[in-house]
C-alpha cells in the first residue's frame, strides 16, 4: 500500500475525457455514487509496463455498470486506450490501475436515472498487497460474522462499491483481532471468499485443489487464470460447496486476486495450513504468465 495519502499523490488522472492534475480529480459532495453506492470499479495490475488481462477487466467493468442500470459512455477499445495512456503518463512499470464509474450529482434521491455518468482512471506504483515477509509464511485469516447476501438480494456478480461495505467491516474486525484478513461465508454458511480475493484449498494428498462455487461472489479474473494454470500443470480442480468444518481436512490454502496475486494462507480461524511447494509453483507460473507482455 502507498505510504502517501492517495489524495496527496502526484501526476495525472484521466477524468471525464481528459488528463487532469492528480489533486484536481474531484467530485461534488452530493454525488449520487457517494450517497447511494451507484459506482463500479476495477483493480488491474501493471507488469513490465503492460496491464494484465486489460480487456477482460474492461468487459467486466462495463458489465458491472449495466448491472447497476447505467452505461459507461465509452467503448471497450476507448477504455483500454485510456488505461494505457494513464500508465504511460504515470510511467508505471509495475503498479496498479483503478478505473471507476459513478452517477453524478444532478439528482439527490434513491432514483437518479437522469444523472450524468462520470468516469476516471488512476494508476500508481504498487507492490505486494500483503507484507512480503508475512506473505512468505502464509497470512492469517479470521472468520467474519458478516455473510455474503443471497444472489437475489444484490448484484453479486458486479464489482460494485456497495457490495464491499461488509468486506471492509470484516477486514477491519480481523485486523483488530490480530489477523491479516478475513474469510467470509455465504448466506448458507459455506466458505465464500476473503475480503478482496478468492480462496483455494489443497487436500492432504496434494492431488486435488478445491475452490468454492462462485454463485454469490465474484468469479475473479485471477481465479480463472490460476485454474487454467493448475489444469496445465495436470492438477485436478474441483469447484464445490465447502463448509467451515471441511477445513480440517485440507493441508494447504491460498488466495488469488489482482491485488493479492497468489498468496499462501497459514491459518483460518482455528484451522492451520502448510505453505506447500505446489502453492509456490502456482505463484511462479502466474508470475511467468503476467510478465510475458501479452496484450489481451
Amino acid at each position: 500500500m502507498s505510504s502517501i495519502p492517495y489524495d496527496q499523490m502526484t501526476g495525472k488522472i484521466w477524468l471525464d475525457g481528459s488528463l487532469v492534475d492528480w489533486n484536481q480529480a474531484k467530485l461534488h459532495v452530493l454525488t449520487h455514487g457517494l450517497h447511494y453506492a451507484s459506482s463500479v470499479f476495477e483493480g488491474e495490475r501493471v507488469y513490465d509496463g503492460e496491464i494484465f488481462k486489460l480487456t477482460e477487466h474492461t468487459e467486466r467493468l462495463i458489465y458491472s455498470a449495466s448491472r447497476l442500470g447505467f452505461e459507461i459512455p465509452y467503448s471497450i477499445e476507448e477504455i483500454n486506450s485510456f488505461c494505457r495512456e494513464v500508465v504511460k503518463v504515470q510511467k508505471i512499470e509495475n503498479g496498479y490501475v483503478r478505473p471507476v464509474a459513478w452517477r453524478g450529482s444532478e439528482m439527490m434521491a434513491v432514483s437518479a436515472q437522469n444523472s450524468t455518468i462520470h468516469f476516471a482512471i488512476a494508476a500508481w506504483v504498487w507492490g505486494s498487497y500483503f507484507d512480503p515477509k508475512i506473505k512468505l509464511n502464509g497470512i492469517k485469516l479470521d472468520i467474519s460474522k458478516w455473510k455474503k447476501p443471497a444472489p437475489d438480494s444484490i448484484p453479486w456478480d458486479a464489482k460494485a462499491a456497495g457490495n464491499y461495505m461488509i468486506n471492509t467491516l470484516s477486514k477491519h474486525e480481523a485486523e483488530k483481532n490480530g489477523f491479516n484478513d478475513s474469510m467470509m461465508l455465504d448466506y448458507q454458511g459455506n466458505i465464500a471468499e476473503a475480503t478482496g480475493a478468492n480462496v483455494f484449498f489443497i487436500n492432504q494428498e496434494q492431488t486435488e485443489i478445491y475452490t468454492p462455487i462462485a454463485d454469490s461472489f465474484l468469479d475473479g479474473i485471477t481465479r480463472r487464470t490460476v485454474i487454467e494454470i493448475a489444469k496445465k500443470l495436470k492438477l485436478k480442480i474441483t469447484e464445490k460447496k465447502i463448509k467451515p468444518d471441511d477445513l480440517k481436512s485440507y493441508t494447504g490454502c491460498f488466495l488469488t486476486g489482482s491485488a493479492a496475486e497468489v498468496t499462501p494462507v497459514s491459518q483460518i480461524g482455528i484451522y492451520s495450513f502448510k505453505v506447500l511447494d505446489i502453492i509456490g509453483k502456482l505463484s511462479e507460473e502466474y508470475q511467468l504468465l503476467v510478465r510475458k507482455k501479452i496484450v489481451t
